[in-house]
């Protein structure tokens, strides 16, 4: 609960109430590498704070090997099939552990308490919405306006714990290359380097 608070803690202050109100509607999840917690068309029912781990965001296809890598989330980030959660309806896509991961969740029904009864809620609203509407928006520019080299570069400029852990297919799949290509990428960036 602490890196949740100290994650807050510096967007707004918290009034005890506020906090021992949204705090009595988390639960943990301890979820183990590579489990997919939210399969293609089932309903988001959580928005989760992760304190430990990293998850994809994709779209699964029949050959593993096309499935559409779009999103990471890593350590004290909000991560959720957020559309699927305003909506209700079923989501278009999955998450997915790349390692062992620990979340702080809470669900839609208690986030809708939350938003009637505190302040905090409409920060943490708020924040998951921003959050997920930059990376969307960042990855869309950077596919349009970067190479794929350059995509590649500036990713793990951003986000070097990439290196660790997360399978080069996945990374390939979220840059928008084939894994030959980044496999090309790499021994170019290597030669230079």
């Amino acid at each position: 609960m602490e890196q949740i608070k100290a994650y807050l803690d510096q967007l707004a202050t918290i009034s005890k109430e506020d906090w021992d109100f949204f705090t009595s509607k988390l639960h943990r999840r301890e979820i183990t590498k590579k489990t997919i917690f939210l399969k293609l068309n089932d309903i988001e029912n959580t928005i989760s704070f992760i304190e430990s781990g990293v998850v994809r965001l994709f779209i699964p296809k029949e050959n593993p090997d096309k499935e559409i890598t779009f999103g990471f989330s890593f350590k004290n980030q909000f991560v959720s099939a957020y559309d699927s959660f305003l909506t209700q309806n079923p989501s278009a896509y999955q998450l997915q552990t790349l390692t062992d991961t620990s979340l702080l969740s809470i669900t839609y029904n208690d986030l809708q308490a939350v938003y009637k009864n505190t302040q905090i809620g409409n920060l943490i609203g708020r924040l998951a919405a921003e959050r997920l509407f930059l990376l969307k928006s960042k990855r869309e520019q950077n596919l349009l306006n970067l190479t794929a080299e350059e995509r590649y570069a500036k990713l793990f400029k951003e986000r070097p714990e990439l290196l660790q852990g997360i399978p080069l297919k996945y990374i390939s799949s979220y840059i928008g290359v084939t894994a030959q290509a980044l496999s090309r990428i790499r021994k170019r960036i290597s030669l230079i380097s």
